[in-house]
């Protein structure tokens, strides 16, 4: 039977619209190309403040910690590449074929982003904890908006009525640990194996 998703305040903030505090966005603005240049080790709140225009004060009094800023950064564009990913898969005629396609359009959208992947190169000690063990905000979003898209392809390819978000928390979780940890006895160093390995072990999931 399927069950709600109980969606946590990081998870829906993932996927509304940008706040329309002006100070807030330019602050935002500032940490992603702070991060981006600097990386989070060499970055602080101070640092945001100056290249935002604004006092620390005002950087704490929306974001109260440096760690709660980075949340908010990495939200953001977590937020924007789910646009992009729609984009990319919305012409797909089935959820298996997106489910490929997204695979693929994943790893390869976070390897080349000037902060996903800039900091996994640059600082993979620093950022882990954020995706691994401090990132249930990422991961809870990225589980939400493919649960999402699960649940609606049951209804319009007539799939079995079952909760998807074990199934949707199952293929997150290999595609980040790909992205932690390229090296592996799997051969993915092109999009055509990568696009292989979704088509042979993602995609059956869906039919679990």
């Amino acid at each position: 039977m399927r069950t709600d998703t109980n969606d946590s305040g990081l998870t829906r903030a993932s996927t509304r619209p940008e706040p329309e505090d002006r100070t807030a966005l330019r602050i935002l603005d500032a940490a992603l190309e702070q991060f981006t240049l600097l990386g989070l080790r060499r970055s602080s709140v101070d640092d945001v403040a100056k290249r935002a225009g604004v006092s620390r004060v005002t950087v704490f009094r929306r974001f109260q910690t440096k760690d709660k800023l980075v949340e908010a950064t990495l939200l953001r564009e977590l937020s924007r590449f789910f646009q992009r990913l729609d984009a990319a898969v919305a012409a797909l005629p089935t959820m298996e074929e997106r489910v490929v396609e997204g695979f693929v359009v994943a790893l390869r959208h976070t390897r080349a982003h000037p902060l996903f992947g800039g900091l996994l190169r640059l600082e993979p000690e620093v950022v882990l904890p954020y995706l691994t063990v401090q990132g249930g905000f990422s991961l809870s979003a990225t589980v939400a908006y493919l649960t999402g898209h699960l649940r609606r392809a049951q209804q319009a390819e007539g799939r079995r009525d079952e909760d998807p978000q074990p199934v949707a928390e199952l293929m997150v979780r290999v595609a980040v640990s790909f992205l932690l940890n390229p090296a592996s006895c799997i051969e993915m160093d092109d999009e055509d194996q990568a696009r292989a390995f979704a088509r042979r072990y993602l995609a059956p999931l869906l039919d679990a």
